[in-house]
């Protein structure tokens, strides 16, 4: 799941992929603003057929949190 989350970012948001590691702050380490937060949420709403919760997207703090999160939700839904 973070592979695909790091092609997201890479490919939508054109964060260097050097920069992308689990633990990397999507807004201290990677510079995302809140609009480009609610761009990839979108996109991984799209490409995954789920909805995130205001209150989810709130708790993503590292490229790791939206992963794990991402991997648990599909995980329940397949």
């Amino acid at each position: 799941m973070f592979e695909k989350i790091k092609a997201l970012l890479v490919e939508e948001l054109s964060i260097n992929a050097a920069d992308i590691t689990p633990e990397a702050e999507l807004v201290n380490d990677l510079g995302i603003n809140s609009l480009e937060l609610a761009d990839l949420v979108l996109q991984c709403e799209d490409k995954f057929d789920i909805e995130i919760s205001d209150e989810v997207i709130h708790k993503f703090i590292t490229v790791g949190d939206v992963a794990d999160y991402l991997a648990e939700i599909t995980d329940e839904t397949k």
